[in-house]
């Protein structure tokens, strides 16, 4: 039972991330993008690297014992694909225009920490222009309802990517609390951002900060709802005796695992890191997160 505890507790710190995205956007006077961007790259580096070289193999491992070397390599490269697949419907079902990891300038941030910043032309400002009005632009009720909109479609998008998100933490958490602490850390970063993406549309329709925080919050909570769920269906439909989630099970659970790990890195992580940073800041990032994760593992024997 400590064990799962201290499992969820992991998930649960991974996801208030968001929160923490939305107080920076509210308290900090500038948002410093190139941290953003080589913490997002870090955060990708240790994804790629514990999925490749500890999940995977792990995974691989338990296969092997239960359907032999070759058939269990097949299985695990089943479900290495079988995640990425997965997240690449995930993907399939969120219409673009509501796509979580969207980067927002400083001009959009800006009134969210100093009142006396005049608010943007928040259409013209994600088409790339530079307009900028009064700062009762936004009081048109057609201004608000699809800000609001796009604030809680974010949400609900970051929401859905954050219940494998908070799957993988939690099972690599439940079968190596070291791991877990890793993949925790690196989740907990790239839910920076995303918090600053829900609180940004949602505060310019309400011009409630509170609000604006509160749906942020809530958005990064799906990754301990998702942990909770799965570990309950697990135990439910494929438990064994004493409520165990047999070997097998967790073989594939773990290949799929890497395979959601390796999607989120390459498809959202990567880019949101070029995106927020200049010159090689993105692969300095992961370079930084490989090298870290190598350390740790070596440091530790494993």
């Amino acid at each position: 039972m400590n064990t799962v505890l201290r499992a969820f507790g992991l998930t649960l710190l991974a996801g208030m991330a968001t929160a923490i995205g939305s107080v920076i956007a509210f308290t900090a006077k500038r948002t410093n993008y190139r941290f953003l961007s080589v913490a997002t790259g870090f955060s990708a580096g240790v994804m790629l690297y514990v999925s490749f070289v500890e999940i995977l193999v792990k995974g691989a491992g338990a296969l092997e014992e239960i359907y032999g070397p070759y058939r269990g390599q097949w299985v695990n490269a089943a479900s290495f694909f079988g995640g990425m697949l997965a997240m690449g419907l995930i993907d399939k079902l969120i219409p673009e225009a509501e796509n979580p990891h969207e980067t927002h300038s400083e001009e959009e941030t800006a009134p969210l920490h100093d009142r006396a910043a005049p608010m943007p032309d928040f259409g013209a400002a994600k088409d790339g222009g530079a307009g900028v009005d009064a700062p009762d632009r936004h009081d048109h009720g057609r201004d608000r309802h699809r800000l609001m909109r796009m604030g809680l479609f974010t949400a609900l998008a970051i929401a859905i990517h954050n219940f494998p998100e908070g799957l993988a933490t939690f099972l690599a958490a439940l079968r190596d609390p070291a791991l877990g602490v890793a993949i925790a850390a690196a989740v907990a970063l790239h839910n920076i951002p995303e918090g600053i993406s829900v609180s940004v549309p949602i505060f310019y329709a309400t011009g409630n900060r509170r609000k604006a925080f509160v749906y942020s919050f809530l958005s990064g909570l799906a990754e301990p709802a998702g942990a909770a769920i799965a570990y309950v269906l697990l135990r439910l439909l494929a438990g064994g005796e004493g409520g165990a989630i047999p070997p097998q099970v967790m073989g594939v659970l773990f290949g799929g695992v890497a395979g959601v790990m390796v999607y989120i890195s390459l498809d959202e992580l990567l880019p949101t890191s070029r995106a927020y940073g200049r010159g090689h800041d993105s692969i300095y990032g992961l370079m930084a997160g490989m090298l870290v994760m190598a350390l740790s593992l070596l440091l530790l024997g494993r």
